[in-house]
């Protein structure tokens, strides 16, 4: 399947590369960056994880691209949409995500990227929604939520963390398609 492409004011969301698993790994490796996740991943988790979004993206030709600056940085993060392949009160659902290195952080990169996601999701996907998720200490992923308009909708218990796992309870925030 042909895998889409977005262009945005001063990024383009594209296709992997091979040269993307290095800096992908230095992101996932990046204890700050990993903070509200349960763990750094290795290379080859590192490797795994990216190898999953591609097998994503080309059974369906759209998924979490990588996120590359304008004439700059080939590599700011990733960003975008993705099945979610668990089971929840809300699934089955369609997730925007993000993970932006370090570096590109506080130039509203995120916002813009997350953007370009939900109009593709909404307009050529037509889907009437699309949710996100995060735990309750990621305030920085919370508030891009709130201003890409999306509503808080009570908590869950992330089904692939352990009971009793400090970082099981999740947040849960959802956006409708803009009316037509």
């Amino acid at each position: 399947m042909r895998i889409v492409t977005l262009h945005g004011r001063r990024l383009t969301l594209r296709p992997w590369r091979a040269e993307d698993l290095q800096p992908l790994h230095v992101l996932n490796g990046d204890p700050e960056s990993m903070r509200h996740f349960p763990a750094v991943m290795t290379r080859a988790e590192s490797d795994a994880w990216a190898a999953r979004l591609q097998a994503h993206m080309e059974a369906h030709g759209w998924g979490f691209w990588v996120a590359e600056e304008h004439g700059g940085a080939p590599f700011v993060g990733v960003v975008g949409l993705m099945n979610i392949p668990w089971e929840a009160r809300f699934t089955p659902a369609v997730e925007v995500g993000w993970r932006i290195s370090p570096a590109f952080r506080r130039r509203g990169y995120a916002a813009e990227a997350a953007r370009l996601a939900l109009d593709f999701g909404f307009g050529t996907l037509g889907l009437p929604e699309i949710v996100a998720f995060t735990v309750p200490g990621n305030t920085a992923s919370r508030r891009l939520m709130e201003r890409l308009g999306m509503r808080p909708d009570g908590t869950f218990e992330h089904p692939r963390l352990p009971e009793g796992h400090e970082l099981r309870r999740h947040l849960l925030y959802r956006l409708a398609a803009p009316a037509r």
